[in-house]
């Protein structure tokens, strides 16, 4: 079985690490396709939680699509992040 390869910021999955990092991500930090996307990390898992406020998602993708109240850039200013 092929293991899978997680964006940190956005969660979309690639097959391999060249083809995630060698591709423009639409939630980068820095702005809509600003930057690439950056490999998550952490294994696959059935659940996944924000490392600023805690709360859990099925998907990286859910967790980076909505907005985090304790992010550091002050009250839902960015999106919610992995921990590992």
């Amino acid at each position: 079985m092929m293991p899978n390869f997680y964006c940190e910021y956005c969660g979309k999955k690639f097959p391999s690490i060249p083809s995630l990092t060698g591709a423009y991500c639409p939630k980068h930090p820095a702005g809509f396709s600003k930057g690439k996307h950056k490999l998550y990390e952490g294994g696959e898992k059935s659940q996944y939680f924000c490392k600023y406020c805690g709360a859990k998602f099925n998907s990286l993708q859910q967790l980076t699509s909505s907005s985090c109240p304790r992010h550091p850039d002050g009250f839902s200013k960015g999106k919610h992040a992995p921990a590992l």
